[in-house]
């Protein structure tokens, strides 16, 4: 049923509209949301996508997803809104570009957006979203979110100024890249709130799961992508990227997706279960190799996360890898919530332990590899010198395990761009030598870093509950 969600953890599958959980976040079983059932598109109306721009291609995968709960002429207007120019710095009207790399290998830019990382795809409709909702219901939302590096700046933007909600972001004092920390900190204030954590992103995101379960913030929206919304409003650009690409609609299509959290490379999964034609669905990952390990031994093992050069996939605990396994065990909620508790236990959980084949993941077309910092040095160098063109090094980590998976078979393969090289412009001196030009709108900006922008804590809930309480 369109619009329709229960959680991974609800063994009585109640149901809930799409705009409930949009606002709710998490459940409140600690579960996450998912489609009762996944919505198809057909060859046919993905024929007639071909020529659409992409707030109208988005309109007619979210219609499907949304239901009945945003009336479609409002849904087209938010879609208008959330990727009108100038916020997106579109490419020849194209919101997410595709670029030739070599023959059958492409990028796909994502990054177009007001902060420059493929998270603003999502957060831009899902902060429309969720105002139109509350403006609705005449309510107030506070949203208590966690980022490893872009979903910070990317929520901030998408939320500032917004009457109906006030956001608190987590972020670690270590890893964050100097640009990443100069965005927060030039949106704090007004409606945002910066904490930066004594930590790790896992430790951030623990925090915002362990104040859930609080009976006192159990109503905290979220913004991180355990968001049912922002899950589904990733999906579009794999099916604008598969148009782009192929010769003829009904041909498969690879992707490689750099992921930490699991979220981008679920969404493909999810339009590959919608109807679209996806042969492989590629994790890369960097030295946090945690989700690697998984899909290759079927062994899920925590691992404390190491700081790297692509700091926006240092994460050892996937959240959105639930939604996946809900899958994987034929929507067995009971198994679900086994392998989760063996896992927060334990620290690891095996397939083995439940009856479940490795050979799943291949057969949902899941593979995957990592990379290392030099690996991405390497290829970013490379790149340049062949093409001239210039990445960040989240799609270096991307183009390197592409370059290992690509065959001649004629099968195009899709690498996902997911930021701007100027976030992370140490790594990109270090590989090319030089630091390339800023755009006008992002030079100086790290004079907005302060000490004022950011409020210092432990990892302690009770710092965070005492910081919530006295600021809302």
């Amino acid at each position: 049923m369109e619009g329709k969600l229960i959680s991974t953890r609800d063994k009585n599958k109640k149901e809930i509209s799409y705009t409930d959980a949009l606002l709710e976040g998490l459940a409140p079983d600690g579960g996450l949301y998912v489609p009762t059932e996944y919505p198809q598109i057909s060859i046919q109306e993905l024929e007639g996508m071909k020529k659409m721009s992409y707030p109208e291609l988005a309109f007619e995968i979210k219609k499907k997803l949304v239901g009945n709960t945003i009336p479609n002429n409002d849904l087209k207007t938010l879609l208008k809104n959330a990727y009108a120019e100038p916020k997106f710095n579109s490419q020849n009207s194209n919101t997410v570009p595709v670029k030739k790399i070599e023959k059958d290998l492409f990028m796909q830019n994502l990054s177009l957006g007001p902060t420059a990382a493929f998270k603003d795809m999502a957060l831009q409709e899902l902060g429309q979203e969720m105002n139109y909702e509350l403006n609705k219901r005449n309510e107030k939302l506070i949203i208590l979110g966690a980022t490893s590096g872009d979903t910070g700046s990317s929520a901030e933007a998408a939320v500032k100024g917004l009457k109906n909600i006030t956001l608190f972001m987590l972020s670690p004092k270590i890893g964050m890249s100097n640009f990443q920390k100069a965005q927060m900190g030039s949106l704090s204030g007004e409606n945002i709130f910066n904490i930066s954590v004594n930590g790790r992103f896992d430790d951030c995101q623990d925090l915002v799961k362990g104040l859930k379960k609080d009976p006192e913030f159990s109503k905290l929206g979220a913004v991180n992508s355990i968001n049912w919304g922002r899950i589904s409003s990733q999906i579009p650009y794999f099916f604008s990227g598969y148009l782009q690409v192929i010769k003829n609609v009904g041909d498969e299509i690879d992707f490689v997706v750099p992921t930490g959290n699991f979220g981008n490379v679920l969404s493909g999964y999810i339009a590959k279960k919608m109807g679209l034609p996806i042969r492989k669905l590629i994790i890369a990952t960097n030295e946090n190799n945690v989700l690697d390990k998984l899909i290759k031994t079927g062994i899920y093992k925590i691992t404390p996360s190491q700081i790297t050069s692509s700091p926006s996939m240092d994460i050892s605990k996937a959240s959105n890898y639930e939604r996946l396994l809900f899958d994987l065990v034929d929507r067995n909620t009971e198994t679900v919530i086994k392998y989760v508790e063996k896992f927060r236990k334990d620290g690891k959980v095996d397939f083995k332990d439940f009856g479940i084949s490795l050979d799943t993941f291949k057969q949902n077309g899941f593979y995957s590899d990592s990379s290392t910092h030099q690996d991405r040095i390497n290829t970013i160098k490379q790149l340049y010198k062949e093409t001239g063109k210039i990445i960040d090094p989240h799609s270096a980590d991307a183009l390197t395990i592409a370059k290992k998976y690509k065959t001649n078979d004629g099968i195009p393969m899709v690498c996902m761009e997911t930021a701007l090289p100027v976030k992370f412009e140490d790594t990109i001196k270090e590989a090319l030598s030089f630091i390339p030009e800023r755009e006008k709108r992002f030079i100086g900006i790290e004079k907005s870093i302060s000490s004022n922008n950011f409020y210092e804590i432990s990892i302690n809930e009770n710092d965070l509950k005492a910081y919530i309480r006295k600021n809302i």
